[in-house]
């Protein structure tokens, strides 16, 4: 294993690094200043660094720029005896693993350092296992429903037929319309998408088919259309189930016929576009509510996708939350942070109302927000914790019970009544027999069981009092 650098004018503290460090099966190395660990770095690398920032013979954050353009996957932990904002906002822009304010306790120093360490350990392993991947998935999920999604899409690969999604807002209704564009044989071609739900009413029409000069007030010039610009291509109809009636017939001629006039045109257009139309709404009830066209319903409705919801697919959320992490680290340059398994399975049972969408913000702002590399649920957003520490949306036992039993069932997982009535079970007798201070007449009293019944479902559950 390389050895762990500690860069120090201060012999004081070497030397208590020195200690700590022979206590552990840890290498290291000390160094009086960055001349000194520079000339060293040209004939090997260290596993990670540990650095003061203001020394008589160079900066920290110097060595940190120069170790972070040769070697990038080396974590840095930059420390100081002045514990300042811009220091502190310095050493983090420039890649730093973690930041050490002086004094410092020196177990929690030898643990960040540990950290370190695993952090460099991984980053090796990736790169020769994986190569770091230079191509970004498309869409995650090795849940069973998102699994269904990818087979969909692998088979219309050859096709252009229309397609309505059904998901929730949030959820990646785009993600999968952009994926079926570039797996179809249009891959090549325009893809434009258009949100009917975001554009007002009198807009709409023109933003659709296009306008004529002096059309209207303010149509200085002809306009194209965003029909015409997927010509060829696929246009993406987001949200269709809240377009206005009178569009909804002139959407269902064009799929009709393959033609349109533009806004105060006279001319008729022809156009070669595969639609994919998306939205969050249930189109059936609305065709009966008289608020969709029973027709255009059929017309899109050749193929259908449904995207699940979050809450639907759990198992996938600890690998899109490291995967949101390390993009929020790539975008801002920095290192990317690592959820512990607390808050990841915390992460996992959140209701996650606004989806996929709602996760990868949250992600975005523990990166900037989270003060340290490693990720609790005492640094998660106010708005994910309640008092009780239950995760938003758990409003009450039976739905969290609903979810539970949703998520052991989309797993595949077997005797699911089974094991859950004697999870109910032991959870309802415990607690009954802690209120009474283990007196069992009470508890089967309360409980609206017999005592004999009690005795024996203690012993069935291995229950200890």
């Amino acid at each position: 294993m390389k050895p762990i650098w500690i860069i120090d004018d201060d012999k004081s503290i070497r030397w208590v690094f020195e200690k700590a460090l022979a206590r552990t099966d840890l290498e290291f190395k000390t160094f009086s200043g960055i001349s000194e660990a520079l000339t060293e770095l040209d004939r090997t690398q260290p596993q990670v660094v540990v650095s003061d920032i203001r020394m008589p013979n160079g900066s920290g954050l110097d060595f940190l720029s120069e170790i972070k353009r040769r070697y990038p996957d080396i974590p840095v932990i930059i420390m100081t005896a002045y514990s300042d904002l811009e220091s502190a906002v310095a050493a983090f822009q420039g890649g730093a693993f973690e930041y050490l304010a002086k004094p410092f306790d020196v177990d929690q120093a030898i643990d960040i350092i540990k950290r370190a360490v695993e952090e460099s350990t991984r980053q090796a392993t990736d790169n020769t296992n994986d190569n770091l991947s230079e191509v970004t998935p498309e869409i995650i999920g090795q849940a069973p429903s998102m699994q269904e999604v990818f087979r969909a899409i692998g088979r219309l690969s050859r096709s252009h037929a229309t397609v309505l999604i059904n998901g929730e807002s949030g959820s990646g209704k785009e993600l999968v319309a952009r994926a079926l564009h570039r797996h179809s044989p249009r891959a090549d071609k325009p893809f434009i998408a258009i949100n009917t739900a975001a554009i007002p009413k009198d807009l709409l029409e023109s933003e659709l088919f296009g306008h004529e000069r002096g059309a209207f007030t303010g149509a200085a010039a002809s306009r194209r259309g965003r029909f015409e610009q997927a010509d060829t291509g696929t246009l993406f109809l987001d949200e269709i189930g809240d377009m206005p009636a009178d569009l909804q017939t002139r959407l269902l001629r064009v799929l009709s016929d393959g033609q349109f006039y533009r806004v105060g045109g006279h001319q008729p257009i022809k156009v070669n576009v595969r639609i994919i139309a998306a939205t969050h709404q249930d189109l059936e009830q609305r065709v009966k509510n008289g608020l969709f066209r029973e027709d255009l319903f059929h017309r899109l409705n050749v193929i259908r996708l449904r995207l699940p919801p979050l809450r639907e697919r759990r198992e996938d959320i600890p690998l899109l939350i490291k995967h949101f992490l390390q993009h929020s680290a790539t975008e801002l340059g920095v290192e990317a942070k690592q959820p512990s398994v607390a808050a990841l399975k915390y992460l996992s049972a959140v209701n996650w109302s606004g989806n996929v969408r709602q996760l990868e913000n949250v992600c975005h702002w523990l990166t900037v927000m989270a003060p340290g590399q490693n990720i609790d649920i005492a640094d998660l957003p106010p708005e994910l914790k309640e008092d009780t520490g239950t995760p938003a949306g758990s409003a009450s036992w039976q739905e969290a019970l609903a979810l539970e039993v949703t998520d052991a069932l989309n797993r595949g997982e077997q005797n699911v009544m089974e094991t859950r009535t004697h999870i109910f079970e032991r959870i309802l007798i415990e607690k009954a027999l802690e209120h009474t201070h283990g007196r069992r007449v009470e508890a089967s009293t309360q409980l609206g069981i017999g005592r004999n019944t009690l005795t024996r479902k203690i012993q069935e559950l291995g229950i200890e009092e």
